[in-house]
């Protein structure tokens, strides 16, 4: 079974369940894309029981016509669980529309695939190329042009996301940038076991937090640094 709408797609595990699409296309109207939250998409299958059964099949595209960056949506069902499938491709912001381009670009590729490989995989989803070429790209060959470059852009991608995986770096920064959710009043926020009132008294007890740096440039250089 197959629900499908905006940015993101519920496939069924459940190859008895008979192909379905309860919510319509990609588009309401010719002129408004339709762009779903993937996540609002997680909490419908377990509402209805579903949730051993459904897979998402996350599209970037979508993704970035949903004001989101290109990874966002894919990292997000991935968090949850619900990471089933890839339409591999991308847009161009600047349209709003749904233009269904082959990725060329390694680095937001090595972040797709890092989160599959931090996930254990796809299991029997798949990359799919849901590309075409562009308008004015007319030759045969632009063609295979597209197709292989595509690969290629999704094979250098893996390369780096299992050295960044196989490393380190990147998951021990970030472990320690947002360490202070790992005990004490940070992990009971985390955690929702809190509330206002508690917090109002932990910082009269204890003063305002002292800002620290996000280091934003180091890491978009060590990404960097991978691809």
């Amino acid at each position: 079974m197959s629900l499908s709408h905006g940015g993101w797609r519920a496939c069924s595990t459940d190859p008895h369940l008979a192909s379905y699409n309860s919510l319509g296309d990609r588009r309401t109207s010719e002129s408004q894309p339709a762009v779903t939250p993937v996540f609002s998409a997680p909490t419908l299958p377990p509402r209805a029981g579903l949730d051993s059964h459904f897979k998402l099949n996350i599209e970037p595209n979508h993704t970035t016509l949903a004001g989101h960056a290109f990874e966002h949506d894919i990292i997000m069902a991935s968090k949850y669980g619900f990471l089933g499938s890839i339409d591999a491709n991308t847009g161009t912001p600047e349209l709003g529309w749904d233009t269904d381009q082959f990725l060329m670009e390694p680095k937001k590729a090595a972040l797709i695939m890092l989160a599959v490989i931090e996930q254990g995989g796809l299991g029997s989803g798949v990359l799919n190329f849901d590309a075409k070429v562009r308008r004015e790209s007319t030759d045969v060959e632009d063609m295979f042009i597209a197709h292989a470059a595509g690969m290629d852009t999704f094979a250098r991608g893996l390369r780096a996301a299992a050295k960044i995986a196989q490393e380190g770096t990147l998951a021990a920064w970030l472990k320690q940038r947002y360490s202070s959710y790992d005990s004490g009043i940070g992990a009971k926020i985390e955690g929702g076991r809190t509330d206002f009132k508690e917090l109002e008294s932990w910082v009269v007890a204890n003063g305002d937090a002292k800002p620290r740096s996000g280091q934003q440039e180091k890491f978009e250089q060590l990404l960097n640094a991978y691809v």
